[in-house]
Parts: C-alpha cells; structure tokens; sequence
C-alpha cells in the first residue's frame, strides 16, 4: 500500500501571515461521513504559531497540534503528526471545506468524506437541556454484528449538558470523549488521526443506557448497552501473556530506525533494568504510552535503565514502517532505540517469529520488565492512558514501583 504523505485540512485565515499579531482563534467542527450518516464529529481550533498555521484537533482535554499544512490554491494539505492518516480537502463559497480523510491500514486505505464548518457546536441540543446525569462508572456491554459480546468500563463526567470522559476495555483506552447529554440523548465522539468513532444511546427513566450505538471508522457499526456500577472492574485475563514454562530472558535482534542493529544481548543493556515496549505506529494507546516512557526515559536513564520498543506494523515494507515510527520518535524526543521486527501486527505467528518464549501477543501495547540479569521479571498487557483520569495515575504508580523495585536489587 502506497503511504500516505499528505494530508488536507481546512484551512482560512491566513491572509494576515505577514502581520505581527496574530488573528484571534477560529473555532470549527469536522464531520467525518459514513454511509449510514453516523456522524463522527471533532473541533478544531486555528490558530497561528510563528506566523504560521496550525490546527489544535480539540477533544476534552487533549488539544492534538497539527502543523505541517500546504496550500496550492483552493487546496490544502495536512499531514497528520501520527499515523497514516490525512485529508483532502477543498475551501467552499460558504467558508467551509470539504473532501476526504484518507488513512493507511494492513489491507485497504480507508477513504471518508469529511467535512469542516465554522461551527462552535460539537453536538446541537436538539432535544434540550439534560434531564439526566452520566457521571460515574458504567459496566458496558458492547454486541458485535455477529452477536458475540464484549465487556467494557465506562467513566464519563457531566457538568450541565457537556458528557466527557472514556471507555475502558482489557486491551486499553478509547482515549477523550467528548459530546452531551441533550433530553435523554447521549452523543460521544472523538477522532485522533486514528480512532474515529461515534457513540449515541438513550439514558433511560431507570438511570439505565439503552439502544446504544458505536460506529469506527467507515463501516464498523455495534449496539452497547450500560448500566452505572461504581464497583465495576474488567476481566484482563483474556488479553494476558506470560513467559512461557522454562524461559527466563528474551532473544531478539531487529534494526532500528536507521537501519543498525540492536540486540537484546547487545553491551548496552547488560546489568541494566529494561522494559520493553510491544507496539505499533498504527496504535493510538501506544502513541500514549510512548509519550510516558520516553518521558520517564529521559527523565531515569542515568539510574541504569534502558527502554527497547518493538514494532509491529501494517506491513512489511521497512520504509513505510520507518516514516511512521519516525513520527513518535520526533514528536516525543524518543532516545530509546525502536527497532522494527519487520512482522506485521495482524500476522497469526507474530509471537513466534519475534519473541518465542512468550505466549502469543494478544493487545497492543504490552509492557515486558527485564531485571538487571535479562530475566523477564513482569509482563504487563494493555495500557491506560491520561484520558482515564485515576486509571492512568495508578498505572504510572505501579510501573514506578517496578522500576524502583528492579533498580534496588
């Protein structure tokens, strides 16, 4: 699959480039369009940086910075800053724009028309006021098409009519929600370059979520339902992995960025505590994670810790696979080395191609805790990130305690 380089975004106000002050914020809303007119909404704020664009693709809390925007007449181009994932799209008489977001995926690129309004509205409160409150812990249930079922969590938090929060599953996060409650109508969305989705449902009069629908992406549609339990927790052994019976350390030998070869046996890493970090550029939870690890990388590296992550991608071509990876490693000053296993994510031997002792990998990402021996001393599988509010402070606090614990011995 051809990578995607460009991507297009709305784009006005740039006409005052050449002004020392720069134009106030213009707030607009993005709609990613189904075939089923589900709509997957985000904001974006423009404003000006050094006299030069930039996008802040706004949900929640999270502000996501998109500043590598080229115009040529009508037409803007924007790449997104991870991920395969652009838009095309093209400025309108009405000031709005429309086109496609275009992203990369292991079988086809996927191809949705989009468009931008100046609108300051995520949602309208078509139906009022909230008559209800969200805030708190749901159990979820989500049924496939095939009516299988799945459980989750969810945390969502209402203050007057805005409903913010996410949803929690064994394998990770679906990161910032954000949307309202208007009547008895619930409406959720978030979009990050990689997740797209879109959740309504209806809270009823027993303080129940019924009739609930999930669209992902262009065609991915499941039903969910929720009822509020503080105490809920998941199951995560269904996504766990272990050492398996007689294994102790890990062998493996992959290039890294670029192109030099880094073993596990490498001298680097003797009598060093080493995590190792199973991932992928596709992976917006592992976009989260990176973000930590490298931070604490940089942060501890001089107490005798190291950091190895290992990439499993959409493909098997080592360029495309290096232009994705080589976004994370810009954006969050990445100086641990990421090295590409060349196997893809969806391959069924992926485990025994790359990490033999294990059991199969089940979740992306996966941490794996290395003791100053090489012994694998922890495998942790999934990951929380700052979306999930406490989920995430006690993630933080409990991989602190196991890297203090393994540098002590």
């Amino acid at each position: 699959m051809r990578s995607i380089l460009f991507v297009v975004i709305l784009f006005y106000g740039i006409a005052g480039f050449g002004q020392k002050s720069a134009p106030p914020p213009t707030i607009y809303r993005a709609t990613l369009v189904r075939e089923d007119n589900l709509p997957i909404v985000f904001m974006i704020e423009s404003v000006q940086k050094k006299g030069k664009p930039v996008w802040l693709i706004r949900n929640a809390d999270e502000k996501l910075e998109v500043a590598d925007i080229r115009t040529s007449g009508d037409s803007v181009w924007i790449e997104m800053p991870f991920f395969e994932s652009a838009f095309y799209l093209k400025k309108n008489p009405d000031q709005s724009l429309s086109g496609n977001w275009v992203r990369g995926t292991s079988t086809k690129t996927w191809v949705m028309p989009a468009k931008i309004e100046p609108i300051k509205n995520r949602f309208p409160l078509i139906k009022g006021n909230a008559t209800g409150n969200v805030s708190g812990r749901w159990k979820i249930e989500f049924t496939r098409p095939n009516g299988n079922s799945r459980p989750a969590i969810g945390e969502f938090y209402q203050k007057g009519n805005i409903v913010t929060g996410t949803i929690l599953t064994p394998s990770g996060d679906y990161r910032y929600l954000d949307g309202i409650l208007s009547g008895d109508s619930l409406l959720l969305s978030t979009f990050d370059g990689s997740h797209a989705y879109f959740f309504s449902a209806k809270l009823s009069s027993a303080g129940k979520i019924e009739r609930g629908l999930y669209a992902s992406g262009p065609v991915n549609l499941e039903t969910w339902t929720a009822v509020k339990d503080p105490k809920a927790v998941l199951d995560e052994t269904s996504a766990a992995m272990y050492l398996k019976d007689g294994e102790e350390k890990l062998n493996f030998r992959f290039p890294d960025l670029d192109s030099n070869f880094v073993s596990i046996n490498d001298p680097r890493f003797k009598d060093k505590v080493v995590v190792i970090q199973i991932m992928g550029s596709w992976c917006p939870n592992c976009m989260d994670e990176t973000a930590f690890l490298s931070k604490y990388y940089n942060e501890h590296k001089q107490r005798g810790l190291e950091v190895v992550g290992l990439a499993y991608e959409y493909g098997t071509d080592f360029y495309r696979s290096q232009r994705t990876l080589k976004k994370f490693r810009d954006k969050f000053d990445v100086q641990y080395p990421m090295l590409i296993t060349g196997v893809t994510t969806t391959d069924s031997l992926r485990t025994e191609k790359t990490l033999p002792q294990l059991t199969p990998i089940k979740v992306f990402p996966s941490t794996i805790f290395l003791d100053k021996t090489g012994k694998v001393r922890k495998v942790h599988t999934g990951f929380y990130g700052p979306g999930t509010g406490e989920h995430y402070v006690a993630f933080k606090k409990e991989f602190e305690e196991i890297i203090d614990g393994l540098l002590k011995e």
